[in-house]
């Protein structure tokens, strides 16, 4: 038979274990809330997408909610809005960096990382090849993307980032520098690449992009302003040269030298040597088996020249090149077949120039190219 219990008295709780209680309540619901989804800025968040089938250049942010996801917005853009001036950082304009990737360098990456243009600007297009090193390289570089945009300060967080494989075969097994400087693989080569920069270009141009700088994978050091020195000249195609650090054993120390020779004007010479070949022939440029006498703005440059000195250019190469959006709307693009016998990057140039852009260099604004280890590399 149970007993009648007496008054019930409850122990008076201790202040100090109601307040670590309350932290640790405060700190799981933190976690629970915030662990779902970075925290972004209110101007990121203004600017993400309501849909996946928004321009690939808008963030786009999956809803924490089970709801049903709602049918596509019909958007108008007026393009009249979009400016491509010469302050792009005062007036906020959208940057596409597109870069062609084969192999995949972590200096590439750090160096991207370090642009001081503001990365909530700034949409990542990468194309890579479905080959074993592009296998390589893509895995190396979701990495380097995850760790950015998920584990990163906010302010390293680009606006979106895209990655391509390219649909067509490489036309090369090897992407060892001898193997890719051969003569007789140019045209393969360069009709791959620039497919593979027409596939880029055309699936990651947004609306609201203002500028494109084109940036190879081999470009390993920058300066981290490049994005606003290059706009401040307010010039449709610009392009910066391109060098390679090396150990100069004949002094005993690091020394450079030009590496990219796509960067040109014309002489007679080569257009005569163009009046007397085939329809489906090409002119290349740094081959002694092919003598244009071109002058080469990689040795243009100077040691004390002036870092913002424009020189007019008839040819460019695609290892750094800052594009205004309106030149590649208006239908520039990468002939990947003979055009005036020139192909792709300086295709381009040629292309630019029938449609009334011209193409200026900077030759003392530098920038680097990666130097693989081993014996003499051929610069392109």
């Amino acid at each position: 038979m149970a007993r009648p219990m007496g008054a019930v008295r409850l122990k008076k709780a201790n202040p100090l274990t109601l307040a670590v209680g309350a932290a640790l309540c405060l700190f799981i619901l933190y976690f629970l809330l915030g662990s779902s989804a970075p925290d972004f800025s209110a101007s990121r968040k203004a600017s993400a997408a309501s849909h996946p089938l928004s321009p690939p250049t808008s963030p786009f942010r999956k809803s924490t909610g089970g709801g049903k996801l709602k049918p596509p917005p019909v958007t108008r853009y007026n393009l009249n809005n979009v400016t491509i001036t010469s302050t792009p950082l005062e007036n906020r304009e959208n940057v596409l960096v597109l870069t062609p990737m084969a192999r995949f360098y972590p200096e590439y990456w750090d160096n991207i990382v370090r642009l001081e243009y503001p990365h909530e600007l700034i949409t990542l297009g990468f194309i890579l090849p479905k080959t074993k090193e592009g296998n390589d390289a893509t895995k190396e570089l979701q990495k380097r993307i995850a760790k950015t945009q998920k584990t990163g300060p906010e302010k390293d967080r680009f606006k979106s980032i895209i990655i391509l494989r390219e649909d067509i075969d490489a036309p090369l097994i090897s992407q060892d520098e001898s193997e890719r400087h051969k003569m007789k693989n140019q045209k393969a080569r360069r009709a791959a690449m620039a497919k593979a920069r027409n596939s880029l270009l055309f699936s990651t141009l947004g609306p609201s992009t203002s500028w494109i700088l084109w940036l190879d994978a081999d470009v390993v050091e920058t300066p981290p302003t490049i994005i606003q020195d290059l706009a401040r000249h307010n010039q449709a195609i610009l392009a910066p040269n391109c060098f390679q650090r090396f150990w100069n054993a004949d002094k005993k120390e690091m020394d450079e030298r030009p590496y990219d020779f796509n960067n040109w004007q014309d002489s007679e010479t080569a257009l005569d040597m163009a009046k007397k070949m085939g329809p489906d022939e090409i002119l290349l440029e740094g081959y002694s088996d092919m003598a244009t006498y071109r002058t080469l703005m990689a040795y243009v440059s100077k040691e004390d020249g002036l870092l913002h000195e424009e020189f007019p250019l008839d040819g460019v190469g695609g290892a750094a090149l800052l594009v205004k959006a309106d030149v590649h709307r208006d239908g520039a693009m990468f002939p990947a077949f003979p055009f005036y016998h020139l192909i792709e990057t300086e295709g381009f140039a040629k292309m630019a120039k029938r449609l009334g852009w011209q193409p200026v260099g900077l030759p003392n604004y530098k920038v680097e190219y990666y130097l693989p280890s081993g014996p003499h590399v051929l610069p392109c």
